[in-house]
Order: C-alpha cells, then structure tokens, then sequence
C-alpha cells in the first residue's frame, strides 16, 4: 500500500532505458494481435505447454517439485494428487485456468484475492482464503544454514484494512489512466509481497495476480509462454530486486526503479521475445510442434534423453519427436551417444 500512497508513484523517476522499454512493449503487445488473428492453431499448442510451465515453474521457485509426467497429467486433470506436492499443483492449475477462461469477467477486489488463495488451497488439508492470523517474517536460508530476516510485513491485525485501502487506492489509480498501467502492475505485486497477507502461498499468488492484472491491461502473452518460467529462469535478480525495491517501504522512502526494471524488462519483455521467437520458427516453414521441439532442443543442457524432450513438449508425439532428433543428427546438430529409448544426446 506504501507505493499507492497520494504522490509517490509520481515522484518515482523513471530513466530514459525504461521509458524505451515500455515504449517496446507497446509494439509487442500490437504483434501478439497479428500472430493471434495469423496462426490460432500454432498458438494454441503455445498455450497448452504454457499452462504445463507455470504450474511446475510457480511451484518450483517455492521448493514444490513433481516428476514432469505426473504434473503434465495432473494439469490435463488425468489424475487425482497423491501427495501434498501434488495437491499444491492441483489448486495452481485450477487457480492459472480460471484467470486465463475467465479474466474479462474477473473483478480485481481483495474478494477476489482471498477466493483465488481459496482456490489455490482446495486440495491441501490447510483451509485457505483467509487473512494471516499471525505475523510473518520473509527469512533467507543461507548457505551456512544461518537464517536472516529479509523483511518484516504488515503485522497480522493489521492486514484486512491494509489490503482494503491498498486495492482502493490502486484501483483509483488504475481508472485514472494517468499513470502507465505497465508501472502499476509491477508496483502492485511489490507492495503485495510487502504486506504478505496469507500465512502461505505469498508468491504463488503474486505471480497468478500478475497474470491476471496483465491480461486487465490487454498483455495476454502470459497465455502462451510462462511468465513463471522467466521468473525461474532469473530467479536471483527476482529476489534481489524485489529485496533492493522493499527496503523502506514501511516508512515510504523506498524505490520503485529496481523492480520496475526487473518486471519490466527481465520478465515481461524477455517474456515476449520468447514469444516471438517461437512465434518466428513457425513463420519460416515449420509446424507449430516442430518448433517447439526445435525450441526445447536448443535450450537443454548436457546431455539429455528423448524422454527429457518428451515432457518438456507434452502435446507432441514421440514419432515427430524422433523424427526430428533424427533430422537434427542427420543435419550434424545432434550427437546419440547410445543405442535404444533410454539413449543420451548431446547438441553439438
């Protein structure tokens, strides 16, 4: 609530590198209506692989891990959760898809906020939707083992009525259109995780409330490349920056400009130059899901197997992933370096 304080959002100077940052941003976001009306199908293979990523991604950055073929088919709701991992999984996946079926018509109000956390916590024993009834505190682990505070949120008491001014002076924000809708969202979620409003699942909701105030303000990537995923992918300067952006909050003195700039042109915009990437494999001859095994292909690392392939690309045959891999050693990129299914490959 401190960055919606009358005045501050205005008083935070923004460099000339942002400003061109929100300036490309705008241009992406008219290309994604191009490649929305150009190729649908080729999109919608983007989508589903996209809900698969952030649901592991999410979960991951927070220490929640599942094998990828029991998240694939716990996301396509093929099986029931066994275990907490999996019952954590199955309420971020219910959560991702009603904001991305629904978000037109999703009202942004701290009933909504507790709803979502509702839903998150479905399947876990621990009943959600509920304020923090005692404080938090966001501690680092180091390496030694010793355990740091890194911030001291709004204490519990307080919380109901922080989270209610909070959303009135963001949404009078919002509906004055006098400040770029691209600087609000990342100043949201900031002050969000500042005031760490549940006892659990901070983060997590964080990142879904991220998803859903981006499509309020008509940036719909999220649908078809994970937001998660480049938040995992750069996971030290989340950290870093929403640390260096937190310090003072409580007292108003703190900086938006770190965070601005991860948000902005870490996440989003590397969001966005994944997508057109993808995006431009297709426009030169390949199918959608050649080139998403194309895209996957590229970015492991080491060695790897065809299974690795396999679940990174979970609507994709295993006879068009072969005959890629086969194409790719024909074309001198890849290296088998055994025999039968459970054979490693290296790209060369």
């Amino acid at each position: 609530m401190k960055s919606f304080e009358p005045g501050f959002i205005e008083s935070q100077p923004i460099p000339h590198q942002l400003i061109g940052t929100i300036r490309l941003l705008g241009e992406y976001k008219g290309r994604e209506a191009l490649f929305k009306e150009q190729t649908p199908q080729a999109l919608e293979t983007l989508r589903r692989v996209a809900v698969i990523q952030s649901t592991e991604s999410s979960n991951r950055i927070e220490g929640i891990t599942v094998p990828a073929d029991r998240i694939r088919r716990l996301v396509e709701q093929k099986t029931t959760p066994q275990d907490r991992s999996e019952q954590e999984i199955a309420g971020y996946r219910d959560v991702l898809k009603t904001i991305h079926a629904n978000h037109r018509n999703i009202p942004f109000t701290p009933n909504i906020v507790l709803q979502f956390h509702r839903d998150l916590h479905y399947f876990v024993p621990q009943e959600g939707g509920r304020w923090k009834s005692t404080d938090n505190e966001i501690i680092e682990t180091r390496q030694d083992g010793t355990r740091i505070v890194r911030f001291s949120p709004v204490p519990a008491h307080l919380t109901p009525e922080a989270m209610n001014r909070f959303h009135k002076r963001f949404d009078d924000l919002w509906d004055r259109h006098e400040i770029d809708h691209l600087l609000l969202i990342p100043s949201y979620v900031l002050d969000f995780l500042c005031i760490h409003p549940f006892l659990d699942g901070n983060g997590r909701m964080a990142r879904l409330l991220t998803l859903l105030l981006l499509y309020r303000a008509g940036y719909e990537v999220g649908r078809y490349i994970s937001l998660e995923k480049v938040v995992e992918n750069h996971r030290e300067g989340y950290y870093e920056s929403l640390y260096r952006s937190s310090q003072g909050w409580h007292e108003g003195t703190h900086s938006l400009l770190s965070w601005w700039e991860y948000f902005l042109g870490v996440v989003l915009l590397g969001t966005y130059r994944e997508f057109e990437d993808r995006m431009n494999l297709m426009e030169r001859g390949k199918g959608a899901k050649t080139a998403l095994v194309l895209d996957v292909l590229g970015r492991l690392a080491g060695d790897f197997s065809i299974s690795d392939v396999r679940d990174r690309c979970p609507n994709v045959g295993i006879d068009l992933i072969r005959r890629i891999m086969r194409q790719e050693r024909e074309s001198g990129l890849l290296e088998c370096l055994g025999r039968g299914p459970d054979a490693r490959w290296r790209r060369i």
